[in-house]
Formats: structure tokens, sequence, C-alpha cells
């Protein structure tokens, strides 16, 4: 068995600003160290509850982990082009086939070709066709994971750009029907094998619209 973590961490990022403190000095002679955290919950590796773009849709707790932690396909992506579309054609071809209520990882391993604390990776990355969306849609997965900022419209809000809803396509097509979303994977060129296991169980916190994940992929286990 072999462990990936794809998660990025939670630090100091230039599109998110995490507040991190700590009070307590063990060295000093106080019982605890205590760490405190605030922060988006749409920031970093996370999960996307229905309602963060359907109004009145589920909030996060109301996500069954079995559709966020299970069987996962693995669609090497990583000869995709820079700052050009992935339509459904190339999904295909990099699909490693499998039933339906999978997870499916889109891994074009886009970290390992820029760094995500910069604004390259997010206004340089490919980014999927709703034709592309339609294709995922079509094989009813449970959620589909990315390794990338996998609308188009993403990098607008570097600029405070705001696009129609349709042009979100995962959102408006995979999302508003029942999909989870699992964004922004990193470390996935450490993924060797087409089929692993996924988990990226995202924090309960009732009534958000997502939540962090500490998500991994575990190879070597049959799924």
């Amino acid at each position: 068995m072999r462990l990936v973590d794809l998660s990025m961490p939670m630090e100091t990022h230039f599109r998110w600003s995490p507040e991190v403190s700590v009070k307590g000095d063990l060295a000093a002679g106080d019982q605890f160290r205590v760490t405190r955290i605030a922060t988006t919950c749409h920031g970093f590796t996370h999960v996307d509850a229905q309602a963060h773009f359907v109004a009145g849709g589920p909030t996060i707790e109301a996500t069954p982990l079995e559709r966020v932690v299970g069987p996962c396909r693995v669609f090497d992506l990583s000869s995709a082009p820079a700052n050009e579309p992935i339509g459904p054609d190339a999904l295909a071809a990099a699909d490693p086939g499998g039933p339906e209520g999978e997870i499916l990882l889109l891994a074009t391993q886009w970290a390992a070709r820029r760094d995500y604390t910069t604004p390259a990776f997010w206004t340089e990355a490919p980014w999927l066709t709703r034709e592309a969306a339609d294709w995922l849609w079509e094989r009813r997965p449970s959620a589909v994971a990315f390794d990338f900022p996998q609308d188009y419209p993403i990098r607008l809000l570097l600029k405070g750009e705001a696009v129609p809803n349709d042009q979100h396509v995962t959102h408006d097509v995979l999302l508003r029907s029942g999909v989870t979303l699992i964004e922004y994977l990193v470390n996935t060129a450490e993924i060797r094998a087409p089929r692993v296991l996924l988990s990226a169980a995202p924090l309960l916190i009732p009534n958000a619209d997502g939540a962090p994940a500490r998500a991994y992929a575990i190879e070597g286990l049959d799924v």
C-alpha cells in the first residue's frame, strides 16, 4: 500500500490569507500550545457542496462520505497544453475505464508545471469545455476531482471579473446535478496507478457551502 498526499498546504497565499495564530509556549511553562485558524471554505484543497452554487442546495454536512471516499480512476491528462481547453475527446482517451458511481480524478499534474503560489498556476492552466463537463456527467460519477482551476472564469476572479453562471461549466453541469466537486488537488504527478482509493473527506461544518479537505490517494488496494 502506498499513500500519496494530494493536499495544498493551508498557508499564506496570494489568493487567500488564512489567519493562523498560536497561543501558549510549552518551553515557558504553559500547559498547552493551541493553534487557531480562520480561512475561507473555498481556498486550498476543498470540497464544494451544492449550496455553493445552487440556491437552497444541500450544505456540506449533507454530503455523504461515500461520495468523496472510494474507488477512483485517474485520468492522465499530463500532456494537456497550457492555456487551452480540454474537450471530451481528451477525456475519453485518458479514461482508464470503470463503472458508474466512482470518483473521477482529472490529473494534469499542473502543480508540477506551475507553482500554485503564483498567478501563473491560475491564469495559464487548461480548462474544461462545457462538452467535457457533459461527458463527465454522462459517466455518472459520485464526485470529480481536479488538480487545476477547471473552469475558465476562475482566472477572471483574480481580476474581479464576474461572468454568467453557465460559464462556470463544471459547477453548472456537475455540481448543479448533484456531482460533488473536489478542487485544487496537488502532487498528482506522484500517482502511479490508474485506479486508486481516493479520500477527500471535508471538515464537518454545519450549514457551510464547502469545507477544506485533507485529500490523499491510496495505491495498492483492490479497487
